[in-house]
């Protein structure tokens, strides 16, 4: 809540949890906007003030966690990379670290934070294979996946001159974040509206082209329901809505 209360607290702070009504996050919701914050910011800050004080009643600290209005969930962005887009991105002349966290999003359709929470011990060369997972209790959006072979290679390379047991490392630790170096490398690479986030959408578009079926893209991506996945990525397959357009074969 730290960075979520710099706008929230000045705003819900001086209230009793059970003094907070719908009209006030209406307010507070025209107010964001009016200073140009668009509604999937002010629908995670709201969400976060809701996610604290459903806490706090939960935990007894409150009678009861009051209902927290927020605007309409906006619609998950659209955008993924070609496969110039991708070229172009990993010709770019960044970090090694960085270089290789892309290649690694791309090539497992990864979170990020999966990546860089990967340690040497789950990518095993013999079975050409890399396990996302860190435990049975944090395996969302996570997989056992095989390894490509430029992955491999880049993979290969960087044991060779690893520090320490992360596979994404700087100065022999691992690496908390790499927004800044990611955000530089989209930029050169004429991409400044792509992010981490992009890359695990592009891996899961890409099979979707590619006529992979959608139980074995819900695997790659984690998702313990292929509903899920094809309700977002079914429509990029070929073969999708296939037989229905043909009975509307009039001649």
């Amino acid at each position: 809540m730290e960075y979520t209360g710099r706008s929230v607290l000045p705003w819900f702070g001086a209230f009793r949890p059970d003094q907070i009504s719908v009209q006030d996050c209406k307010a507070y919701i025209a107010d964001r906007k009016q200073t140009g914050i668009q509604d999937g910011t002010i629908w995670t800050q709201l969400g976060k003030l809701r996610t604290c004080l459903n806490w706090a009643e939960k935990t007894g600290l409150i009678e009861r966690a009051p209902y927290i209005e927020r605007p309409s969930k906006p619609a998950p962005k659209e955008r993924y990379l070609t496969r110039e887009e991708i070229a172009q991105i990993l010709a770019v002349d960044c970090a090694p670290h960085i270089k290789l966290a892309i290649r690694l999003m791309l090539s497992t359709a990864a979170r990020v934070t999966a990546v860089l929470e990967l340690t040497w011990d789950r990518v095993n060369f013999e079975r050409d294979q890399i396990n996302l997972r860190t435990g049975e209790g944090q395996r969302k959006g996570r997989a056992i996946v095989p390894m490509t072979q430029s992955l491999r290679a880049a993979l290969m390379e960087a044991r060779r001159a690893a520090l320490s047991n992360y596979v994404v490392e700087w100065a022999g630790g691992p690496v908390k974040s790499i927004k800044k170096g990611f955000k530089a490398a989209a930029v050169d690479a004429g991409l400044s509206d792509a992010s981490p986030h992009v890359l695990r959408h592009t891996a899961a578009v890409h099979m979707a082209e590619a006529g992979i079926p959608m139980d074995e893209i819900a695997q790659y991506l984690g998702h313990s329901d292929s509903r899920i996945t094809a309700s977002t990525y079914a429509r990029y397959s070929p073969e999708h809505l296939r037989k229905a357009a043909s009975a509307l074969e009039f001649g």
